[in-house]
């Protein structure tokens, strides 16, 4: 095992810093007293953690985000499932074109997605409507669990699963009590990546989002857009705590590794 010398050090330092720096920065302007966002600040405050509060768009769209997040994710693993099961043990014409269609809204940009998503609502008179927003998020983050569930059913030897086929088990039995506990990593890891992409998802939600299906993304960028104030500062400084502490429970749980990569 080769020891990192003191350039490669150096250099990973530099790299994480660059990489952590904004979020540093976020969080110190989130303190500030001032009516305005400015860097470096006088001293410490938590007004503009005390006006989340009073922030009622805000929080709705955070619980609207927390709602559609939730349910999309739930619904894109649900679907990943049967699609990495049968694109990893059966061989059919198509199969590479059924992946690629799967995989799809990855290559094609937010804008021209999100574009595409308005006209087809408009067209079809489902603005405003929390199913069908639900839908495009699912659309979008399917690809992110199919692929966790597809690293974990690749390979995953089918001998357990005729075991307990051969002692009478019946099929829906196998499959909840063995093959979902086998690809339970890649479940848990395409959920957890699904939620976090329905929740910071902007670029295609602002087409079709409304006043009454807000997501917080969309309010924080609302807010950026027509005040100046560091309200959006402390809400993100919020988020970044909200996550880290939900890794460390996730990690101390479950373990990251095992739900990242599949070990354990």
């Amino acid at each position: 095992m080769h020891k990192n010398t003191p350039l490669g050090l150096a250099y990973h330092v530099l790299f994480l810093g660059f990489i952590l720096a904004p979020l540093a920065v976020i969080v110190a302007v989130a303190f500030t007293g001032k009516g305005y966002i400015s860097f470096p600040t006088d001293g410490l405050s938590l007004r503009w953690f005390r006006a989340i509060w009073e922030a009622t768009e805000i929080k709705d769209a955070f619980w609207f985000s927390a709602r559609l997040g939730l349910a999309a994710a739930s619904i894109a693993t649900a679907l990943a499932v049967p699609a990495a099961l049968a694109l990893t043990r059966f061989r059919f014409r198509g199969r590479d074109t059924l992946l690629a269609f799967f995989m799809s809204p990855l290559m094609i940009p937010q804008v021209v997605l999100g574009a595409a998503f308005l006209r087809f609502f408009n067209i079809a008179g489902l603005t405003g409507s929390f199913l069908w927003l639900m839908f495009s998020h699912v659309i979008v983050i399917m690809p992110y669990a199919l692929r966790m569930v597809l690293s974990a059913a690749t390979g995953m030897s089918r001998d357990v699963e005729n075991a307990g086929l051969s002692l009478g088990g019946s099929r829906a039995t196998v499959f909840l009590r063995i093959t979902v506990p086998l690809l339970m990593a890649g479940i848990a890891g395409g959920w957890m990546l699904s939620f976090i992409q329905s929740f910071d998802e902007l670029t295609m939600t602002i087409f079709i989002a409304t006043p009454g299906t807000m997501t917080l993304p969309v309010a924080m960028y609302n807010q950026i857009a027509q005040t100046i104030d560091p309200l959006v500062t402390s809400v993100s400084a919020v988020l970044i705590a909200g996550t880290l502490i939900l890794m460390l429970l996730l990690d101390r749980v479950v373990g990251l590794e095992k739900v990242l990569v599949g070990k354990g």
